[in-house]
């Protein structure tokens, strides 16, 4: 996405396996934060060429990382965007990259996973990584929907993707960091929960 500039690291395999492990080591998740994944990449993309999924609207970007799918929201005319992800470290990274993209963000790192969210939009990219924290969303997005919300997921075919649970919207190809995933570019598919 050329129209939206990211801080993000330049080495992502020694950055993530030096990190990881000294993070690791202090009881802090690795650096989500310090990457485009695909997931969120494909979100971005759809929501930047589909603005009427967020114009007008208040849009949460759950499990932000980078802040690039809460900034392509504030792009595509979102009213107000609450960023929120539990790293701490993810804070200086939405704020770094919201302050090159000129746009204003809000940004919890509180856990809001079970609670209620007051967003009529719902956007995460890539997060259903995990077996225990894709059992603790599916349930919340499917309430989340339920009361009537957009939930609206990016995923590259991750292994605790709820398919049954999504109907899709579009599919992206998207560059990605080959030390990271297992290739240079990832199918990446826009789901919207159900």
């Amino acid at each position: 996405m050329p129209e939206i500039l990211l801080h993000l690291a330049d080495e992502a395999h020694d950055l993530w396996l030096k990190t990881e492990e000294e993070l690791e080591a202090i009881g802090l998740p690795p650096p989500f934060w310090a990457f485009a994944w695909a997931g969120g990449q494909g979100v971005a993309r759809h929501v930047l060429d589909h603005p009427h999924l967020v114009a007008g609207k208040s849009v949460l970007d759950f499990a932000t990382g980078s802040g690039l799918v809460a900034i392509a929201a504030k792009r595509a005319g979102a009213k107000t965007v609450l960023a929120t992800d539990i790293d701490p470290w993810a804070a200086a990274a939405v704020a770094l990259n919201a302050a090159e993209n000129e746009v204003a963000l809000a940004f919890t790192g509180d856990n809001l996973v079970s609670g209620p969210v007051e967003a009529e939009v719902i956007l995460a990219g890539d997060v259903f990584y995990d077996r225990d924290f894709a059992a603790a969303l599916i349930p919340w997005f499917a309430h989340l929907a339920n009361e009537g919300k957009q939930v609206i997921v990016g995923d590259p075919g991750r292994s605790y993707l709820p398919k049954d649970r999504l109907f899709p919207l579009a599919t992206y190809q998207v560059p990605v960091t080959r030390a990271l995933e297992d290739s240079d570019v990832k199918k990446t598919t826009v789901w919207r929960f159900t």
